[in-house]
């Protein structure tokens, strides 16, 4: 079946759909990146416009469908130990809570498909072992959400873990799974994930040590960052760390902030 064309004008409306249901505001140009993600449900629902998929989505007559609209449009791939130096940051916080004897909680506050949280998993397990320690993964994508709970991944995306992690941590896909890898069951079932929209009220998860919001500001307006941020912040322990993407800043978001080093923050 041929690509439905995408008209400026439904292009538009579709910036607004994700930017009321997720706070995302999609920049201009990304027209074939639109067409191409929700083709299928054109297809799918035998409609002949963009336009038509829209009013369907606005009817609210189907939840799940609106749920896969805005899976499909906020997706992002990432891969394990992106940005080396927080995890070097988050070794030294677990060493010194192993030698106080205090839980660690951390929170991936946009965790995609779940790299990111069995990274940090994977760094608290060999410093804290079996003592108290808890990582937390959220995503608006249930889609994502569903994929981080399974744990399997094209190895590729392992290609920056340290060699000694992906022996201790991960099987190695063998027959028709070559290619790929799987998380132990023993590192998955120490995790948690929740579909969370930091957009709206945050559900009662308690207070962290450390925060990574990493990559995912570059898509909010100004506003829409400083909200999402306090509303973060609220969650972090006096003292705690705040994580951004290396090419992220607080710089007229938050003054509330300790700069420790470019995209880590600390909470006085």
């Amino acid at each position: 079946m041929p690509l439905v064309a995408i008209s400026d004008r439904e292009f538009m409306q579709f910036q607004r759909f994700i930017y009321d249901a997720a706070g995302i505001t999609m920049s201009n140009g990304k027209q074939a990146l639109v067409s191409g993600r929700l083709a299928k449900r054109l297809a799918h629902h035998q409609l002949d416009s963009y336009s038509d998929y829209l009013r369907l989505l606005e009817s609210r007559s189907d939840p799940s469908e609106l749920q896969m609209a805005v899976d499909l449009l906020t997706t992002n791939e990432t891969y394990f130990f992106r940005e080396p130096k927080h995890f070097s940051l988050l070794r030294d916080l677990a060493v010194d809570a192993r030698e106080k004897r205090q839980t660690m909680r951390v929170w991936s506050a946009a965790s995609s498909s779940g790299e990111e949280v069995y990274s940090i998993a994977m760094v608290l397990a060999d410093v804290l072992g079996d003592a108290a320690w808890e990582v937390l993964g959220t995503d608006i994508s249930m889609r994502v959400l569903q994929r981080a709970r399974s744990g399997h991944y094209p190895m590729e995306r392992a290609s920056q873990m340290p060699q000694d992690y992906l022996k201790r941590f991960c099987l190695k896909g063998q027959g028709s799974e070559a290619g790929t890898m799987l998380i132990d069951r023993s590192l998955r079932q120490r995790v948690q994930f929740q579909q969370v929209n930091l957009n709206e009220p945050l559900p009662k998860i308690g207070c962290f040590d450390v925060i990574f919001l990493r990559n995912v500001m570059i898509y909010f307006n100004l506003e829409t960052k400083r909200q999402v941020v306090s509303r973060l912040l609220s969650q972090l322990r006096p003292g705690g760390y705040f994580l951004i993407g290396h090419s992220e800043t607080l710089n007229d978001i938050n003054d509330t902030m300790t700069v420790v080093a470019p995209s880590i923050y600390r909470k006085a």
